[in-house]
């Protein structure tokens, strides 16, 4: 195949799905190149804060259909068991990616956009035009290109990005379970080395996700071995463990998680989502990033689009700009949330502070999260 797209989007998540949509409904000529088939399980915390909705809205996807859980409030412990507890100031939705990735799939096929089945090997960018060659060898040309492919790819090293070039410690184990749990709430729970998400999706199914450092797990055999000899050490994971029932054959894994920072345009590609900046899963925001970075984004190649009114390095300093102003602040707010719930000492300090002060619990979640999405 050799042929010539106005923009094309490497990746098929929440980012690059949102994305095609949004340029679809503009008659924005697009294509998106996904290696997976969908429906597909992903490793991911499941969980959407409120403030993406108005943007949804606007790209005329409605879930209700997809009944995912309504969430409202957020309980942390410490490795001990410790819990604090609060309301999450906007609030947020539970839902698979097996279930949206796949429902914002079909609806951007509906809408005309070009879906192609095949993995990105190498981008080259001469005179204003790329050229993205395929796993199946085949060239596709377009004016921009968009990378929304998500935490970890072969293509960030082919593209010499900085932070692919280090090996990182962080391990994701994900897998749903039966189970009597709260559908309100999304807890987060530490353990040595750690942390786990759990979180009611549809189905009734709770999704359970955590991040290792990865020299605490290999320390085990498997999966089970280490969840029995690390994480029951927490009572609030020991309990769900030993009261749930596994629904996956096997859980699901992803290695060399990177939370270093990342440039959102490499080398003339507009990077989305994960692929821009990953926020850790403490953060519980990294959907909504993920959605929120897409309308950035298209919002500025609609524009150019009908007008013509910017030069595709104006694009990349606008975008740089607003992407930094919208996503930086969180980050570095993840990252330091991160380093003191990581602590046991920090852990048990933080936990008597919230009791004291149960209003500043809320505050640290504004923190990593936005306002409603304006469109």
């Amino acid at each position: 195949m050799n042929s010539h797209t106005h923009i094309i989007i490497i990746g098929g998540g929440l980012a690059g799905l949102t994305s095609a949509i949004h340029l679809a409904k503009s008659q924005i000529p697009v294509v998106i190149i996904e290696k997976d088939v969908y429906p597909k399980h992903k490793v991911c915390g499941e969980y959407i804060s409120n403030e993406v909705l108005p943007y949804l809205d606007f790209l005329d996807i409605n879930l209700t259909h997809l009944k995912p859980t309504s969430i409202s409030e957020l309980n942390i412990s410490t490795i001990k068991g410790n819990m604090i507890k609060s309301k999450l100031p906007l609030g947020g939705f539970g839902i698979s990616r097996y279930t949206l990735d796949y429902n914002l799939w079909n609806l951007a096929k509906s809408l005309g956009v070009q879906m192609i089945n095949d993995e990105v090997l190498d981008i080259k960018y001469n005179h204003k035009t790329f050229e993205v060659t395929t796993a199946n060898n085949d060239v596709l040309t377009s004016d921009y290109v968009i990378g929304a492919y998500g935490k970890r790819s072969g293509l960030d090293k082919n593209l010499k990005r900085d932070f692919s070039q280090k090996k990182s410690p962080w391990l994701a184990v994900k897998a749903h379970y039966k189970a009597h749990f709260d559908s309100k709430t999304v807890a987060l729970h530490n353990f040595d080395g750690g942390y786990c998400g759990l979180s009611l999706v549809e189905n009734n199914t709770v999704n359970a996700c955590y991040l290792v450092n990865y020299k605490s797990f290999k320390k085990y055999k498997n999966i089970k071995e280490f969840e029995k000899n690390v994480l029951y050490n927490n009572p609030h994971l020991k309990d769900f463990f030993e009261n749930s029932e596994l629904v996956f054959e096997k859980p699901i894994t992803i290695g060399q998680i990177n939370f270093d920072k990342k440039k959102p345009v490499e080398n003339h590609i507009f990077m989305l989502g994960d692929a821009a900046g990953l926020i850790h899963p403490l953060c519980g925001n990294g959907m909504a990033m993920a959605i929120q970075s897409s309308q950035i984004l298209c919002e500025l190649l609609v524009k150019n689009y009908t007008s013509n009114i910017y030069s595709t390095s104006e694009i990349e300093k606008l975008y740089i700009k607003q992407w930094n102003e919208t996503f930086s602040r969180r980050l570095y707010a993840g990252r330091m949330l991160q380093k003191v719930l990581l602590h046991q000492g920090f852990q048990q300090i933080a936990q008597r502070v919230a009791q004291v002060i149960p209003s500043i619990v809320p505050q640290i979640i504004k923190q990593t999260h936005g306002k409603p999405m304006v469109c």
